[in-house]
């Protein structure tokens, strides 16, 4: 773990389809924010705007790509929770 990251310990009484509920709503948010990156990264490389929208767009897709990468490590503690259980 990277030394600026700060573990936090999350606990959720959840049942087992509230679980799949759970899982199935992060994926699809992550499906929607990987979108989100690959769109402004096409319009990035096709050269959409002048160089001001371009760092807009730049910072952007890299929040994004946050958020996309924020849920995946969610979606991996949740597989890592199901494989103890």
């Amino acid at each position: 773990m990277p030394a600026d990251h700060q573990p936090i310990d999350l606990h959720l009484a959840v049942d087992a389809a509230d679980l799949d509920d759970l899982e199935r709503i992060l994926l699809r948010a992550r499906a929607a924010e990987l979108h989100e990156v690959r769109r402004r990264n096409v319009r990035l490389t096709a050269g959409y705007g002048d160089a001001t929208n371009r760092m807009v767009m730049d910072d952007e897709a890299q929040a994004a790509q946050r958020r996309h990468d924020l849920l995946s490590r969610f979606l991996a503690a949740i597989a890592a929770a199901r494989a103890r259980a």
